[in-house]
């Protein structure tokens, strides 16, 4: 029997710009809304196979997530069950997505899967920027994507409450401390060291 009512994933990488979108989200999510205990929000970072357990577990998924689809920046799209393979695959932007594939495939290999599975996932517009934020095009929509979960746990019969006061996220890593703590352009190169840089086209 699944213990897991629902799991809610967030997976990408906060360290490369607009790859972090599906962790915001979660975090959005947690800091705004509280569950009963068999929801669980989730971090699901770049760790893969070790989330397969976790899927396993849940009746219900929610995965958000950056994934190229070639549409413009911030454009969402909304894939369910059998499309969610199909969508993180559309064009792999990192390793996270092909462990998250994997997980999936593993889970369906031994008849696992969660009875439903949601993929909420948006046009990223720059993951080539080391320590940046999110590029506002796609942190506008994190409401949204929230609005949509939202309305899939309302499908599902699953309560949550708006907290009356906001949850605070501590740590360096925490959105607003993370964007304000990054040096200026001036102060830590965005691109590398030139002289690297031109050493390695030499070679």
């Amino acid at each position: 029997m699944k213990r897991t009512e629902l799991l809610v994933l967030g997976i990408g990488n906060i360290l490369w710009a607009d790859e972090g979108f599906g962790v915001r989200c979660v975090e959005a999510l947690d800091a705004a809304y509280e569950f009963g205990d068999k929801v669980t929000l989730m971090d699901g970072g770049t760790q893969g196979l070790y989330l397969l357990p976790y899927v396993e577990d849940a009746r219900h998924l929610i995965v958000f997530d950056a994934v190229d689809y070639g549409m413009q920046p911030g454009e969402m799209v909304v894939a369910t069950d059998n499309e969610v393979p199909r969508f993180m695959g559309a064009k792999k932007m990192s390793l996270h997505q092909t462990g998250f594939q994997e997980v999936i495939m593993s889970a369906a290999l031994i008849d696992k899967l969660p009875e439903s599975m949601v993929l909420i996932g948006v046009q990223p517009e720059q993951l080539e920027d080391y320590g940046g934020s999110l590029r506002d095009v796609v942190k506008a929509q994190i409401p949204h994507a929230l609005d949509i979960a939202l309305e899939w746990m309302a499908r599902w019969d699953i309560p949550c409450h708006k907290r009356s006061i906001p949850r605070p996220t501590a740590g360096a890593l925490e959105i607003s401390a993370y964007e304000a703590g990054r040096p200026s352009a001036e102060a830590a190169c965005r691109i590398g060291d030139d002289r690297i840089l031109a050493g390695m086209a030499r070679n």
